[in-house]
């Protein structure tokens, strides 16, 4: 089964070839939280995905999985998806159900809610490492290490309490190792497989420049803008010369609606400063030519008259207007001031 991860990864990853290119491993994890109303009513949403990508929904009404991509079900048969949706509703159903008939022994507050976590990655030269978590309000509560349920620091006597409880089930052990450690690399595997063509997908970005509001006196704010690209990690970075300007500040990555992404870097500059800066990207769809993008001379002009000119215009202008108060005041004058 390790060659076998080892071989797939190698030819279905883009830059397969160069084991250098994995900086981190790909991993599929299934995603359920429950929230807690009261004691009748809880709902559950779950969720699929394959690195930053989902890939699966859960319709808890019906207890059926919900495929977002035309490759979703990989190489999987309806028989395993079948057998997948019947774990998945045993614990959209037992783990709640533990919770409501504790609440009152372990004194707890509705409303809350109960984060599960369960998953594997997959790096190249490395075995598949399966995981799974879960949490309480947030904070971890227990997690599954070497076939059996251990309690986190932060849950106390509760989480002591439930993996006792979960310890106790020979039976949902082996269930849950099984799951970890080969039902889903093989279903991660096959995802990659299926859906090769959308995951190596590479659109190149563009990128262009633009002001923000003027953070004071004869300052600017630099905004490069970076849009349509996909996949989602990128490097972009307002540069002086050769040199990365360390003001840089990111805002978060955020999805277009045809996929692809759309990032926001903004610097806060002496207007002065502002002519020498360009807004360097980089991006595994440029094949290693990286975009530059430079303000055009010309158009500091405006910039600078309204940052640096403007500012002297007022500051004169309010001179003018006190001397001129000043010289009309009988003596004795007093200069009131402004409220």
């Amino acid at each position: 089964m390790l060659f076998l991860q080892l071989h797939l990864l190698a030819v279905l990853l883009p830059g397969g070839d160069n084991k250098d290119d994995f900086q981190e491993p790909v991993s599929f994890q299934i995603i359920q939280i429950s929230s807690f109303y009261n004691r009748s009513w809880v709902q559950n949403l779950g969720s699929g995905w394959l690195d930053e990508l989902q890939t699966h929904g859960w319709e808890s009404s019906s207890g059926t999985i919900i495929f977002l991509w035309p490759w979703s079900k990989g190489n999987y048969s309806n028989e395993e998806w079948m057998e997948l949706e019947k774990l998945f509703r045993m614990s959209s159903i037992g783990i709640p159900q533990m919770f409501h008939n504790l609440a009152s022994q372990w004194q707890l507050e509705y409303p809350f809610e109960v984060q599960i976590t369960a998953g594997c990655e997959l790096h190249f030269g490395e075995i598949s490492v399966g995981f799974m978590r879960g949490a309480y309000q947030g904070s971890d509560f227990m997690s599954f290490q070497d076939n059996s349920w251990l309690p986190s620091p932060d849950g106390g006597s509760r989480a002591q309490h439930a993996c006792e409880l979960y310890n106790g089930d020979k039976v949902g052990l082996e269930i849950t190792d099984r799951f970890l450690s080969d039902t889903c690399p093989r279903l991660l595997l096959s995802l990659l497989d299926a859906g090769k063509a959308d995951l190596q997908r590479q659109v190149k970005p563009e990128a262009w420049l633009s002001t923000g509001p003027s953070p004071g006196p004869g300052r600017l704010m630099m905004v490069c803008h970076v849009s349509g690209f996909y996949p989602k990690p990128i490097w972009v970075m307002w540069m002086q010369g050769d040199q990365e300007h360390l003001g840089t500040q990111q805002s978060d990555i955020l999805p277009n609606a045809d996929g692809t992404w759309y990032l926001r870097k903004s610097l806060d500059v002496e207007a002065l400063e502002a002519a020498g800066l360009s807004c360097r990207v980089r991006h595994s769809s440029l094949g290693g030519q990286d975009i530059i993008v430079y303000q055009e001379r010309h158009s500091f002009t405006g910039w600078i008259f309204l940052a640096v000119i403007v500012p002297l215009v007022l500051l004169t202008g309010l001179a003018f207007w006190l001397r001129k108060r000043w010289t009309h005041c009988e003596a004795p004058c007093t200069i009131v001031p402004l409220k």
